[in-house]
């Protein structure tokens, strides 16, 4: 099974509910207390580029609507001029795979406006006819040591499957990831979110912009 039947979860349609998002906030509450992460701010959807001037368009729109918030700075053609309150524009970078991730950039205290910023990002392209190209969504968190080193931790959301499961890349590696840390995030946040138990979607996001 490849990267994207993994993702799109092609073995066993599952209707997207992007509402499962807005449940990010309170399962961080959980997340500190239970491992100590906490969020940074930043967070990305990922989804597969297709040619044409329709999908083009559809990413200014997206694009324009966010950095549109007045809490942001800069420009939606990705200037990083910023605010006081720390809010930058909305990016789209490419990965080493060639999937597209559309970046937002908020401050650790505001989950909430970037999930809506993931909800959004999703939701138009969803409208747009273009939710066959989305892939997953994430949000970052750390959990800093006292010598100021951070251990990263990111709470992926599979679209086509409506579930979320941890991603832990250990510092310091080539691509390794924490798996115990994963299960305990599991356990964790069960009541919280809807995880995906199917361990084999599981897949690693090395370099994921926003983790």
């Amino acid at each position: 099974m490849g990267l994207l039947d993994i993702l799109l979860g092609r073995t066993k349609p599952v209707a997207p509910d992007l509402d499962q998002l807005f449940a990010l906030p309170s399962a961080a509450v959980t997340l500190e207390v239970a491992a100590g992460f906490t969020p940074t701010g930043g967070g990305a959807v990922c989804f597969a580029s297709v040619e044409g001037a329709a999908f083009e368009q559809t990413q200014r729109e997206v694009r324009a609507l966010l950095d549109a918030d007045a809490e942001r700075g800069g420009s939606a053609l990705g200037e990083r001029g910023g605010t006081p309150g720390g809010a930058l524009p909305v990016e789209l970078r490419q990965d080493d795979y060639g999937y597209s991730w559309l970046v937002s950039q908020r401050t650790p205290d505001q989950l909430p406006e970037l999930v809506n910023d993931l909800h959004a990002v999703n939701s138009s392209m969803e409208v747009n006819g273009f939710g066959p190209q989305l892939l997953c969504s994430l949000a970052g968190f750390e959990n800093k040591d006292a010598a100021g080193g951070a251990r990263r931790l990111a709470l992926v959301y599979l679209y086509k499957r409506g579930t979320f499961y941890p991603f832990a890349p250990l510092p310091g590696t080539t691509q390794r990831r924490d798996n115990a840390l994963e299960l305990q995030v599991k356990a964790a946040l069960a009541n919280d979110l809807r995880i995906e138990q199917d361990l084999s979607r599981w897949f690693p996001v090395w370099g994921a912009p926003g983790l």
